[in-house]
């Protein structure tokens, strides 16, 4: 069974930085696009940064610049350093996943991590 677990998480001030880490576990046979979004209390979830498989990568007008997507294709894991954080970036943060369970591209399905909090102190 395939799962994505997240670590990274914690308190900080303003100004500060953190790394977020989401792993597939389970032996994903085919991982294709992977995402890190966040949600805060009485708000939608939102699209925080997102990477391809061939790494061409997309963020959130809010974080460009101060966040930093990446992913590990040998441990099946993608990465969000978290710089400059700001009190708005309170939140938790969920990874995402599309994995798919032949080659082929039809067979894919979303996944979604259990969500980390990362909350920034002003």
């Amino acid at each position: 069974q395939v799962q994505l677990v997240e670590s990274g998480g914690g308190l900080v001030q303003s100004g500060e930085s953190l790394t977020l880490s989401c792993v597939a576990s389970g032996n994903p046979f085919l991982i294709y696009d992977m995402a890190w979004y966040r949600q805060s209390p009485g708000k939608q979830r939102e699209l925080v940064a997102s990477i391809t498989a061939s790494r061409r990568t997309t963020y959130a007008d809010s974080v460009k610049d101060r966040f930093t997507i990446s992913r590990d294709g040998t441990k099946n894991a993608v990465y969000l350093q978290l710089d400059s954080l700001k009190f708005e970036d309170t939140a938790v943060y969920y990874c995402f996943a599309e994995i798919g369970s032949t080659w082929n591209i039809r067979d894919k399905s979303p996944f979604w991590g259990q969500g980390t909090q990362v909350t920034v102190s002003s």
